[in-house]
């Protein structure tokens, strides 16, 4: 039910409730919920998966189509911070999140690459044995070069463009730290094998995860009309 009502605010663009459901409201209601259950057992570690897991793979996640709402504060003026439609999509929108994605998910393949080339420190072994500075330091600044080099794809002026995919990487790489964690917490390689030899959905987008809103949010802020 949290689900499908947090998609249909994306879909009305009514961003006031999209921006506070699911991290104050469903927040709320979940725990409340559990204790309502009866169940004193290991409340605090089952109230924190629901919520842990409906950030993730519902808040967060959203805000991809979300950013296909955007273009509205730049074209017409309409978006305002008090709750007001987002406004609709359409090719600008269709291609800010071609930017974002090409730019993050850019950052990962650079990041391997550099750190295939010049990789010697380890980061986090623990966590990713394979990110080493070098392959983050490299990756970072390739994206947020590739990502100056798309700004005629976006709203933005070329060092905002570069700013912004800065942002996005440095999002992306935490994302990535964060969603390995939990995998080696629960003892699994993948979150899942839908896609043959890449694991999961979670495993492809796990940079996204944490990049998307930032990115959505800080250009929304800064460059609504």
């Amino acid at each position: 039910m949290l689900t499908p009502l947090h998609y249909w605010f994306v879909w009305e663009h009514w961003y006031g409730m999209f921006a506070i459901f699911i991290p104050v409201y469903a927040f709320l209601f979940l725990p409340v919920l559990l204790a309502l259950s009866g169940r004193t057992d290991h409340f605090l570690h089952r109230a924190a998966l629901s919520q842990w897991g409906l950030m993730v793979c519902v808040y967060a996640l959203s805000h991809l189509p979300a950013i296909l709402q955007l273009p509205v504060a730049f074209n017409q003026g309409k978006s305002a911070a008090d709750g007001s439609p987002l406004g609709s999509g359409g090719v600008e929108g269709g291609a800010l999140l071609l930017f974002v994605c090409v730019v993050v998910q850019g950052s990962d393949v650079l990041q391997y690459l550099w750190g295939k080339t010049l990789g010697r420190h380890k980061i986090a072994p623990n966590v990713s044995p394979n990110k080493t500075w070098e392959g983050f330091i490299g990756g970072v600044l390739s994206a947020t070069a590739l990502g100056a080099a798309l700004w005629w794809l976006t709203p933005f002026t070329p060092w905002q463009a570069a700013l912004l995919s800065l942002i996005a990487c440095l999002m992306g790489f935490v994302g990535g730290l964060v969603m390995s964690s939990l995998k080696r917490d629960r003892g699994i390689k993948d979150f899942g094998a839908i896609i043959p030899g890449h694991g999961g959905i979670l495993d492809r987008t796990d940079s996204l995860i944490f990049a998307a809103p930032v990115f959505f949010h800080l250009t929304r802020f800064f460059f609504s009309g």
